[in-house]
């Protein structure tokens, strides 16, 4: 079992920065490809980003391709998702999430088996 929390959320203004931590428990971080996800008010959850269990392949979905950068510490088992020129359609509730198994990072909330509590993005116009 993988146990996730994030934490770093906040309010920032337009054009600022966050970075996200994901913070996990459980032997199977190391060999879990993980990936982040938002969901606003009234919207469908949406792929943000995924990275390989070696941290070697990133995937980003296209409207935060080229700002947000995820990246990964496996000694620390922590996921980290660096979000800049932050607009205020990224205002969300953001998630990490782990794939135990998979032969690709996907885009695919319900491929990811475990799932952590969210954490609150406000950007300001």
């Amino acid at each position: 079992q993988v146990q996730l929390v994030e934490s770093g959320g906040g309010l920032v203004q337009a054009g600022g920065s966050l970075r996200l931590t994901c913070a996990a428990s459980g032997r199977t971080f190391s060999t879990s490809d993980m990936g982040w996800f938002r969901q606003a008010p009234g919207k469908e959850r949406e792929f943000v980003a995924a990275i390989s269990w070696t941290g070697g392949t990133t995937y980003y979905g296209d409207s935060v391709k080229g700002r947000f950068t995820i990246s990964r510490d496996n000694a620390k088992k922590t996921v980290y998702l660096q979000m800049n020129s932050l607009k205020p359609e990224d205002t969300a509730v953001y998630y990490c999430a782990a794939r135990l198994y998979g032969s690709r990072l996907s885009k695919y909330y319900n491929e990811y088996d475990y799932w952590g509590q969210g954490t609150q993005v406000t950007v300001s116009s």
